[in-house]
């Protein structure tokens, strides 16, 4: 979930993956499988299947999944987990946008599935492009300050590269372009930067901010069941929700 800041509500962000990381580790591997299929088991040749083993080793996925994921993607069975990257745009409560990412074997079965959850939580589905102006395609690293100072960490984060370094309380996040993923990645680990989530993804413009709580209750309802969807990868948003707000719908 992307959505009130890119550091603020990490905490409970990163409550609601470890709570549900059967189902992470699972959509990682899709990540990996597809990756594999669409080009080899060789991650050095493979450009989209080095981006997923090393997000899926960001989220301390085990070696023994990754590995088994990268055999199943390159064996011989070449009609199955055939998956499709998609994406789909839409608005919740309150006007907020949100794109989802997906990936599926059946677009049949997904389509539907998204629109029913837009519907069923009170938001609409929308066409390609209806919301995707408002967000920018960007590499995406959170990690724990560690205790060091909002200089220190801007300072590491533009030698790596990012070219934006936001600090909120005990969590910094590093942005940088899309196609600086892994050198920025590499790093930001040699300089002992433990990260909470890596990844590239959809951050937007601009927030929108919540009024009610009931509307806010209905948003992080909409983001937590369209997460749930097997087949949805990630969701993001630009809503702008008091931190209070979360905590005590969260709880």
């Amino acid at each position: 979930m992307a959505g009130h800041s890119h550091s603020s509500n990490i905490k409970h962000r990163k409550n609601a993956v470890d709570a549900k990381r059967g189902k992470i580790f699972s959509k990682l591997a899709r990540a990996v499988i597809s990756a594999a299929r669409q080009g080899g088991a060789e991650i050095e040749t493979n450009l989209k299947l080095k981006y997923a083993v090393e997000k899926a080793k960001a989220a301390n996925m085990p070696k023994d999944n990754i590995e088994r994921a990268i055999k199943k993607g390159a064996g011989d069975d070449k009609g199955s987990d055939a998956f499709e990257e998609l994406l789909y745009e839409g608005y919740g409560p309150g006007g907020v946008a949100l794109i989802i990412s997906c990936l599926t074997d059946n677009r049949k079965r997904t389509a539907p599935d998204i629109k029913h959850i837009f519907e069923k939580c009170g938001g609409n589905m929308g066409a390609t492009g209806s919301v995707g102006f408002m967000f920018d395609f960007r590499s995406i690293f959170v990690a724990e300050t560690g205790g060091k100072d909002e200089d220190a960490l801007m300072e590491i984060g533009l030698e790596a590269g990012a070219d934006d370094v936001e600090v909120d309380g005990d969590f910094v996040t590093f942005m940088a372009a899309p196609q600086d993923f892994l050198a920025v990645k590499t790093s930001l680990e040699a300089a002992e930067i433990s990260f909470v989530e890596a990844d590239t993804g959809h951050v937007p413009q601009d927030r929108v901010a919540v009024e009610s709580k009931e509307d806010a209750k209905k948003i992080l309802r909409l983001v937590d069941t369209l997460e749930d969807n097997d087949d949805v990868q990630n969701v993001y948003s630009n809503f702008d929700i008091p931190d209070e707000w979360i905590e005590e719908l969260s709880s």
